[in-house]
């Protein structure tokens, strides 16, 4: 990530500390005004919402370090750290609603204010709507893996929000209390699916996953455009870490190539493979025409395959 785009990261990061907060004071007084269960497990997610959004600050600030001696390849994989904490915290704050929850359905009670309560959540979701978006977004665009884990987080408290407040416009239209508990413990549910998938993701990048099919192929095409005088390419390996990327390949050229005009060659793919993928981190192997190929190949445009 280069020094623009980590400012960008860095400044969405601190942003979503204060909004996580307001946010979180909203939906505490909903819970306040009305003595939803539903409303109260809502606002426990919330509290995970806020640390979860210091930690990405933390977290994104070390990442962009720039690599230093002990860490020569860079600091970026920092970032699946918050998301894996993130996912944990998810977890943690299913857990704490259906401590909440579970009691309430054997003594269920109808909300107080249910107007109230419900339009101040609701002004909560838009808000979380909103930044979900943003985050989503600018973590793609940015590949960082705490923005991306933050705002699928915060989207997944949009769709509990939006179920909570159908759920207690239910129970209210219909008197029967017991919805407001149950739901609540669906929004449970939900939240420790979104957990999971959020460690799932970050679990990948800690174990050196291969960059998506579109992003390999975007190369191996930049490979094949460029690499005119080679005679092939062979074991090619991609990874992904945070908003770095990882190429590395072997380049077979004729034997009798001077060390010059190979590495030419290798300037022109580097650009190439940069001109589509700013992040790249590439690694080149020059090798004589005798080596014998192996591992993922590349086909040359006009040559051939080694």
């Amino acid at each position: 990530m280069d020094a623009a785009n980590s400012a960008r990261a860095h400044r969405l990061a601190f942003w979503g500390i204060p909004l996580s907060i307001g946010v979180l004071g909203l939906k505490l007084m909903a819970w306040w005004v009305t003595g939803s269960v539903a409303l109260l497990s809502d606002g426990l997610e919330s509290i995970v919402n806020v640390v979860a959004a210091i930690i990405a600050f933390v977290v994104i600030s070390y990442a962009a370090k720039p690599a230093d001696a002990s860490h020569p390849f860079g600091h970026h994989k920092a970032e699946y750290f918050s998301a894996v904490i993130e996912g944990v915290l998810i977890v943690v704050a299913a857990l704490m609603i259906v401590y909440e929850a579970a009691p309430a359905i054997f003594d269920p009670k109808l909300p107080e204010a249910p107007v109230l309560g419900l339009a101040i959540n609701a002004a909560a979701g838009i808000v979380n709507a909103i930044w979900a978006g943003v985050l989503l977004r600018a973590g793609k665009a940015l590949r960082s893996p705490a923005l991306e884990a933050d705002g699928h987080h915060i989207f997944s408290d949009v769709v509990t929000s939006g179920g909570v407040l159908i759920g207690l416009a239910l129970a209210f239209l219909t008197g029967y209390a017991v919805l407001d508990p149950l739901l609540a413990v669906l929004v449970a549910c939900n939240i420790l699916i979104q957990g999971s998938k959020v460690i799932a993701r970050s679990v990948d990048g800690l174990m050196d996953r291969a960059v998506p099919a579109e992003d390999e192929e975007a190369i191996k095409a930049a490979i094949a455009s460029h690499a005119g005088g080679s005679l092939g390419v062979h074991d090619l390996k991609t990874r992904q870490a945070g908003a770095a990327m990882f190429v590395d390949f072997h380049l077979v050229v004729p034997a009798g190539m001077t060390v010059g005009e190979a590495h030419l060659i290798c300037d022109r793919i580097e650009d190439a493979i940069r001109a589509v993928q700013p992040t790249a981190k590439i690694a080149i192997h020059v090798e004589p025409e005798s080596e014998e190929a192996h591992g993922v190949r590349v086909k040359l445009t006009g040559g051939r395959k080694a």
